[in-house]
């Protein structure tokens, strides 16, 4: 890996180093257009800036060269195909810089990066394994040392290399163990520097979520509800007429769907808000009689379905503080679940109980017993039972369970005995 760039007159005169790209000639074969290339070329540019943003590598370079002796010293990122020079300290004044590439098969890279272990040579001539190896004579170089960096897990980047014309001794293990601490530490930073460029792309796609959250939000909040209501207005002032038949049915029956849209469209907008992050804006007030507000709630929907029977049971006669909307909204939605998915001609029971710290919120109607891993993901969006709900979108649960926890408190369903219940317990004042 660590590149293997030759020295002074003999380099020279053997034609010099064999880069590839730079302002030196090109020697490797060249697919420019190609895929793989273009890889490989981005590969590079990445590793590249990637060594150029530790500050500490210029310095290392210096320190190898001052105590070793070496003249050249470099940071090289290796890959099985090639060789590219990311920070280098040149005293030979070689003319090798950042981004200059050299042939991976003539330099010795290809050994270290298959060994995955340092090559340290003293004096290649007398070296009983390098005396005739192409490298040496092709590079012109006499000592070299070149020792692989490794990311935390595992991953072989490059060399921390350095090599001279000339004969230097690096026997003494302090020199290994040198450039093994450098290795080391190069390794570490490339990997902080990938994480904090990760950390920058996460909150650059967070920002981006946000912004396409805000407009979506605001999509659903004024484009869809503009025209609603001003269809809402037409057919208030119409139904306000003594139409004939069919015409009066027919108003009815408009602003009974202006009515679903109009749910709908809230729901939309609380799960957009709870599910991307804006959770469910509460407006918290004091409320002068809570048992009054959820009675209101149990009133209207008996209206709606005057098949089935309701009741209610409450001994909540006091205040609380609390969003009394979102309140109202709460045990709108647990009471329309439980009638729309329990059996035609049973009863729904309602019970409101507020004690000196919370409210307490139970709904209980009849039906076939729910599994216990359906019960664990009923307040998730879009589920109910088995089956997607059968009418509006499925939000219902999922925005009663984000009303509760928006005001600190919590919500469970239980199933026992052909009963479901669900129960809300609520603190009275905010913490």
């Amino acid at each position: 890996m660590a590149a293997l760039v030759a020295g002074e007159d003999r380099a020279l005169r053997r034609g010099g180093p064999r880069f590839v790209g730079g302002t030196a000639p090109a020697m490797l074969p060249s697919a420019v257009d190609s895929a793989t290339d273009r890889f490989q070329d981005q590969d590079a540019k990445a590793a590249i800036a990637a060594v150029s943003k530790i500050a500490a590598v210029p310095t290392m370079l210096r320190v190898i060269t001052e105590i070793t002796g070496l003249r050249l010293a470099l940071v090289a990122r290796v890959t099985e195909t090639r060789w590219t020079c990311c920070a280098v300290n040149d005293q030979m004044e070689f003319g090798l810089e950042p981004g200059g590439e050299l042939d991976v098969s003539t330099t010795l890279c290809t050994e270290v990066r298959q060994a995955r272990a340092a090559i340290i040579i003293s004096h290649a001539s007398t070296d009983p394994c390098y005396a005739q190896h192409a490298t040496p004579k092709l590079y012109g170089f006499e000592s070299y040392i070149a020792v692989p960096i490794f990311l935390p897990g595992g991953d072989y980047f490059g060399n921390v290399c350095a090599l001279d014309s000339r004969p230097v001794d690096l026997s003494h293990p302090r020199t290994l163990a040198l450039f093994q601490l450098f290795a080391e530490l190069v390794g570490l930073q490339l990997a902080a520097e990938a994480e904090q460029a990760a950390t920058s792309r996460a909150l650059l796609d967070a920002r981006e979520t946000s912004e396409l959250r805000e407009q979506f939000i605001a999509v659903l909040g004024h484009d869809l509800r503009s025209p609603l209501q001003a269809i809402a207005m037409g057919t208030h002032v119409l139904a306000a007429t003594s139409l004939p038949e069919p015409a009066s049915t027919i108003t009815r029956r408009m602003a009974r769907s202006v009515d679903r849209m109009t749910h709908l469209i809230d729901d939309v907008v609380d799960f957009a808000r709870g599910r991307l992050g804006g959770g469910i804006a509460l407006e918290p007030s004091a409320i002068a009689d809570i048992a009054a507000l959820l009675r209101d709630v149990v009133d209207e929907l008996r209206a709606i379905h005057p098949d089935r029977n309701v009741t209610l049971e409450t001994d909540a006669n006091g205040p609380m503080t609390g969003d009394p909307v979102r309140l109202a909204q709460l045990l709108q939605n647990l009471l329309a679940n439980a009638l729309t998915h329990s059996p035609p001609g049973t009863s729904v029971a309602v019970q409101i109980h507020l004690t000196a710290t919370h409210l307490r919120l139970q709904v209980t109607n009849g039906g076939p017993a729910i599994p216990e891993t359906i019960r664990a993901r009923m307040f998730e969006p879009y589920r109910r039972g088995t089956e997607a709900s059968p009418a509006g979108l499925g939000l219902g649960l999922y925005i009663a369970a984000q009303i509760v926890r928006s005001h600190a408190g919590t919500i469970e369903a239980t199933s026992i005995d052909g009963q479901t219940t669900m129960t809300c317990t609520i603190p009275r004042s905010p913490t």
